[in-house]
């Protein structure tokens, strides 16, 4: 048996697949573009196997001897839901590196089936949930009757454009947060704050990222944000967006945004990587107001990535755990955050 790492081509998938390959693993690396997979097959020199999404039965074939799947290629809210139901008919664990809230809500939809196959779904085995939901877990264990939770992080280095195409998609869905443990969408820049991520205070908004679903699954607290450092100038263009954002609903206003990213970096360079640090807060709160607070300094979000991916999987496959639907801290512990977490 073998473990696969699909879109590995794509900037991160690049970088868990250059990980894996220094801790002297062999995954078999998988996308639809034979030339770019090629390439990075080559320069690995690891095994590769050339399969697309919409094929349904060549990815079943695909999958029929691979134990677990690391999935990199985005845009996650098209290309998860064919991987998902793929892994679910091979027996084939599933990972992924998303930040996507729509994804992990469809893999907690399918917790029963994966439980039935005995698979294993744990979305989010990178940046930011791996450290914003060790940093949810420690607030459950250090407050265990908190009713809200915010969470939060501030990262100085660039968005790869993968990353950038997600955000861009998302913009006229507007905001989201969850309130009395049901997800309810909100304007954008929908609450402000000034927030200390570990780096000084600063103005911070919510976003509707990953955590908003993955913390509920995690600590069982009802009432969930989450923030970003944001200009006043940003903040009130996202508020003004609001107005019109049902434009960005269309799918040839998403394709001409994205037009645009393409002309983009891919994302950080070599001594961003290794330079660029990231901070991650979260406050709970209990119906008393007693409020507890936990701030982690950690590695490059990226990096973070490339790493988590990779012991994710080895833990998965080593530890063989019984299947559903798991979050990262779930799946490996609180204390997972421990592996890339930056000392002063």
């Amino acid at each position: 048996m073998t473990w696969m790492i699909y879109g590995a081509y794509g900037y991160t998938g690049e970088l868990v697949a250059q990980y894996a390959k220094e801790r002297g693993k062999q995954p078999l690396l998988a996308g639809r573009n034979e030339t770019k997979l090629k390439a990075v097959a080559d320069r690995l020199e690891l095994p590769y196997r050339v399969v697309d999404l919409n094929d349904k039965q060549g990815l079943t074939a695909a999958l029929k001897d691979v134990e677990l799947v690391v999935h990199c290629a985005g845009p996650f809210e098209v290309t998860a839901q064919p991987m998902i139901d793929a892994c679910l008919q091979t027996q084939t664990h599933y990972l992924d590196i998303t930040g996507e809230l729509a994804v992990f809500e469809l893999a907690h939809s399918h917790d029963a089936e994966a439980k039935k196959a005995g698979v294993v779904l744990c979305p989010g085995v990178g940046f930011d949930v791996i450290p914003t939901d060790c940093v949810a877990a420690q607030l459950k264990q250090k407050l265990p009757d908190a009713t809200a939770l915010k969470l939060g992080f501030e990262s100085l280095s660039r968005m790869s454009r993968g990353t950038a195409k997600t955000s861009v998609r998302r913009l006229g869905e507007g905001g989201a947060v969850r309130r009395s443990g049901t997800i309810v969408n909100v304007p954008l820049a929908y609450r402000t704050q000034r927030v200390d991520f570990g780096n000084g205070e600063k103005l911070a908004m919510t976003i509707p990222w990953g955590d908003v679903s993955t913390a509920f699954y995690t600590t069982g607290i009802p009432d969930i944000e989450v923030y970003i450092p944001a200009s006043p100038n940003l903040v009130k263009r996202l508020k003004r967006m609001n107005y019109f954002r049902w434009l960005l609903r269309f799918n040839w206003v998403k394709n001409m945004l994205e037009k645009k990213i393409e002309q983009q970096p891919a994302g950080p360079n070599e001594e961003q990587l290794e330079k660029a640090i990231t901070y991650v807060w979260g406050e709970a709160r209990n119906a008393e107001g007693k409020v507890v607070t936990v701030r982690e300094k950690v590695m490059n979000g990226y990096k973070l990535t490339s790493r988590g991916a990779v012991d994710v999987a080895l833990h998965v496959i080593s530890n063989k755990p019984e299947g559903g639907y798991f979050t990262p801290a779930n799946l490996c512990g609180a204390e997972l955050i421990d592996r890339y977490r930056i000392k002063d």
